[in-house]
């Protein structure tokens, strides 16, 4: 069965970065989809990043983060990271990992299509 464990949440400065990061146990093979979503209160909740795992290249952004936030993965220690530079009290949301297990040929931003998601990790950005 395919667990994630998200960590590295906080209370930062606007401008500051923090690393989050998801740990994923269970996964068989390569050919599937991790990506990031979040939820601020009152709203629905939104994606943010994903990667395809077995194409690291192939990522794909929010608008309202491209080019702050970069998602990688560490494929030795099965975690992907998200790099989140230049934060906003905007991005302040519980953040969440999710796995969609089949590669579908591309990255979806629809968390219907996720079938794994950890627990959250809270992301608070104080102006």
């Amino acid at each position: 069965q395919v667990q994630v464990s998200e960590s590295g949440g906080g209370l930062v400065q606007a401008g500051d970065s923090l690393r989050l990061s998801c740990a994923a146990s269970g996964t068989t093979g390569n050919r599937f989809i991790m990506s990031w979503f979040r939820q601020a209160p009152g709203k629905k909740r939104e994606f943010v990043a994903g990667i395809r795992w077995w194409l690291m290249s192939n990522t794909d952004y929010n608008d309202s983060v491209k080019g702050r936030f970069t998602i990688s993965r560490d494929s030795a220690n099965n975690v992907v990271h998200l790099q989140m530079d230049s934060l906003k009290p905007a991005d302040t949301a519980v953040y969440y990992c999710a796995v969609q297990l089949k590669d579908s040929g591309a990255i979806n931003t629809a968390e219907r299509r996720y079938g794994v998601w950890g627990q959250g990790t809270q992301v608070t950005v104080a102006s």
